[in-house]
């Protein structure tokens, strides 16, 4: 591939995030709320397009976007629906842990299928951030026990593939493994949890009793402290759900003719993405400009509701609905000290 046709290659990859943001899940998105369901059709599209490999470095056939590109992308794709969105912004994570991968039979077998989205991915490693943690892997012979909890693991049925994490009970070291879902292990019970707003993204709360999983699996090992020092781009990442909402809120606003207030609400939101691009190595500069991302949606569906008035409290109608998504973004892949401070925002400004 030449250096145009690369540049052709990620220029595409944008503009298909945009059509299919505005022409098949903005449209769709008032009935995936309303069911609770993702049409297949959709992943088939995100599918068709690329979409699942955007984090894919060019070394392993990838796009290489720049990180600009890859956030652009999944702002956009927010925009247009959000459950669809989050489900899959989960796949990126095991994308990326497969590309890195030391394991190279793992690698050989993964990672061009879901790059190309044939087989979709999830994650549940949010068991490792607590200490203690509540997921621990225990070393057995020729590979892991796994046990504890997961509270709210997103895609349970949607995805073909859970990548898992613990902390190594010995090392605290963070032991990651891919697993296929079909069948889901045995030793792993799934109880769905119903939320009031993006049901559809499937989420369940996994308990894990004695899953055993072979070195074969295992996709790395990380130090603690490496681990902790990657959440930076995680939550970076997850900056772009509420930014997302923020994009569909002024769109509504510039076509219900309140121009001025679609442009207040770009401009402050392109205040906050400039301050998360550059605070990736600053945690409290960055958590705070998190907090003011999904600040700004909850102000921002707010305004979608007055701008409509009435008929904004309709159920399904999209002010209404976009007013439920912008509270699922203050806790949505939150941590505790973001918990912390959207609490002190709100309860004193």
């Amino acid at each position: 591939m030449t250096i145009d046709d690369a540049e052709s290659r990620r220029i595409r990859l944008v503009e298909d995030a945009y059509r299919i943001a505005d022409d098949v899940l903005f449209p769709g998105a008032a009935e995936v709320d309303r069911s609770g369901l993702i049409p297949r059709s959709h992943w088939e599209q995100i599918a068709d397009a690329g979409l699942f490999g955007i984090a894919a470095p060019a070394e392993s056939d990838g796009p290489g976007l720049d990180f600009s590109q890859v956030i652009e992308i999944q702002e956009v794709m927010a925009s247009g629906c959000l459950p669809t969105a989050f489900t899959w912004l989960q796949h990126h994570g095991v994308v990326i842990s497969l590309a890195g991968s030391l394991n190279e039979a793992l690698r050989t077998e993964l990672l061009e299928s879901t790059t190309t989205g044939r087989l979709r991915a999830g994650v549940a490693y949010a068991g490792v951030v607590p200490t203690p943690p509540r997921m621990r892997a225990t070393r057995i012979d020729g590979g892991w026990r796994l046990d504890g909890r997961a509270p709210f693991v997103s895609g349970w049925g949607l995805v073909d593939l859970l990548q898992i994490s613990a902390r190594d009970v010995v090392t605290d070291d963070v032991i990651a493994a891919v697993l296929p879902l079909d069948p889901a292990p045995s030793a792993i019970t799934a109880t769905p949890q119903h939320l009031g707003v993006a049901d559809a993204t499937s989420t369940v709360t996994l308990v894990v009793d004695g899953l055993t999983v072979s070195d074969e699996s295992v996709v790395s090992r990380t130090p603690l402290d490496d681990f902790f020092a990657s959440q930076n781009i995680g939550i970076r990442i997850n900056g772009t759900l509420p930014l997302g909402l923020v994009r569909r809120c002024a769109a509504l606003l510039d076509t219900g003719g309140h121009a001025a207030a679609a442009r207040a609400l770009r401009e402050r939101g392109g205040e906050i993405r400039t301050r998360l691009d550059n605070a990736l190595t600053d945690t409290r500069a960055l958590v705070a400009a998190r907090a003011d991302a999904a600040q700004l949606a909850t102000d921002a569906a707010a305004t979608t509701i007055a701008a409509a008035g009435g008929a904004g409290l309709l159920r399904g109608n999209h002010p209404e609905r976009l007013s439920r998504e912008a509270a699922f973004t203050l806790v949505a892949a939150s941590r505790p000290e973001l918990k912390d401070l959207l609490v002190e925002r709100f309860s004193i400004g």
